[in-house]
Order: C-alpha cells, then structure tokens, then sequence
C-alpha cells in the first residue's frame, strides 16, 4: 500500500530508504542491503556512513519515521470532526499501516528490533508514533496521563502491527476489525478507571494498598566490611 501523500524523498536518508526497499525482502535491514543502497543510490558513501552512522539499523527507523511522517500528513487532511475520539485513534492507527510501502520491510524490521541489541530503539520508534499519534489529535495532558496515554496506545499499534502482518483478509479487513477490538477494550478500561476516581469510597480502597506500601521503610543494605562491591543486610 502506497500512500500517494508522502512527501518527495531528497535527503541522502530518504533516497538511501528509496534505494534499500528493493533489498530489505531478500537480504534484510543488513549491511549487504546498506551497501547496496549505497550503489544504488548513488550517495557518497561516507555521506552515507555519516547520516547513518550504524547502517542498516539508522536506514530502519528512519523508514518507520518516514511512515510515521506520511501518517500525519493524512491526519491533517482528514476530516475528523464528527468523528468519536475512539475512531479518531483508529483512524490514526489505520492511516499509519496505510503508509506503510512494503509489508515485507515491516517484517523484516520488526525482526531486527526483536534482537535484544535493538529492541530499545524499537521501542522508542513505536512509542514515537504513539506520541505522534496523541499530539496530532490535541492531546494536552502533561501529568501521568501523558505516560499512560502513550504506552497504551503502544501497545495497541505494536499488537494491531502483529496481526496485520499476517492478515491476508480482503483490504485487511480482519485487521480494522481486530484495532476497533482492541480500542474498545482500552475505552472500557478507561470508563472503569475514571468509575474508580469518581467514588470517594472506591479510589481510597485503590490509593489505601499504595500509601501504606509508600510508608513501608525498605531494608538499607550496606557494604560487608573488608569485602569491597558484596552487599548484605545490616
């Protein structure tokens, strides 16, 4: 799937992507595909080194910013008005796997930030999009609820990736049905929580368990004597 609103790709990183797609289904986000991009492309190859300074890992995430870019631009020309928020955040979701040019490249990514070695930098590119996703729709909050916001919205987007990745329905359609699921069980979560806030009997029966755990001291440990970096309780 093609999004038609992408914008023009003139950075070295972008024509580095635009060379490497043709590459990533057969050999991977891996150095034979980097140098490849690089022949291809007709980047210099030390401009190359110097914007992705670890290869095939930097051509990686900026493909998915690049998606998370084009996702945008079809927020800001939708028409979400008469939109409930809920499908407003489907939408989001949706637009982002419509952005996506090849499945395959997705695959191949979501396996090489499986590796322990880069799974925090996919977990800062997935919860990049949730930020993004949040910030286009008007999200102000600047308390927990911008934390809780995000990470569960990340793993709404990384579980629907998952599913899309093996849904070989007509126009992903299983896909949709499975993201409206998944939000409706965020949504119900979400109505229990502020149920919870709103009675004075049941959020002092939630906050009770944490405030006497907040004034529990916890055991000091100090250095045993004479045994420098082992640790024992006093």
């Amino acid at each position: 799937m093609t999004n038609t609103a992408t914008p023009p790709r003139t950075s070295p990183k972008d024509l580095l992507v635009q060379a490497a797609m043709m590459h990533v289904p057969f050999d991977g986000w891996s150095q034979a595909t980097f140098d490849a991009a690089i022949d291809d492309s007709g980047v210099e190859r030390a401009v190359a080194e110097s914007v992705c300074p670890r290869g095939a890992v930097d051509l990686a995430l900026h493909y998915h910013a690049l998606g998370d870019a084009a996702m945008l631009v079809r927020l800001a020309e939708a028409d979400l008005e008469e939109m409930k928020f809920r499908d407003r955040v489907a939408a989001a979701v949706r637009f982002r796997l419509e952005a996506v040019e090849d499945k395959e490249a997705v695959r191949r990514g979501t396996t090489l930030f499986a590796l322990p070695m880069y799974a925090p930098d996919g977990a800062k590119a997935i919860w990049g999009t949730a930020d993004a996703i949040w910030n286009a729709l008007g999200d102000t909050s600047d308390d927990v609820n911008w934390y809780t916001k995000r990470a569960t919205l990340s793993g709404v987007y990384s579980s629907t990736v998952l599913y899309w990745l093996g849904d070989s329905s007509d126009g992903h359609a299983d896909t949709w049905a499975f993201l409206d699921r998944r939000i409706e069980n965020v949504m119900q979560i979400e109505k229990i929580k502020a149920q919870v806030n709103n009675s004075p009997v049941l959020s002092k029966l939630m906050t009770g368990p944490a405030w006497v755990m907040s004034h529990i001291k916890a055991p000091q440990r100090m250095p045993q004597s004479g045994l420098p970096g082992r640790w024992t309780r006093p």
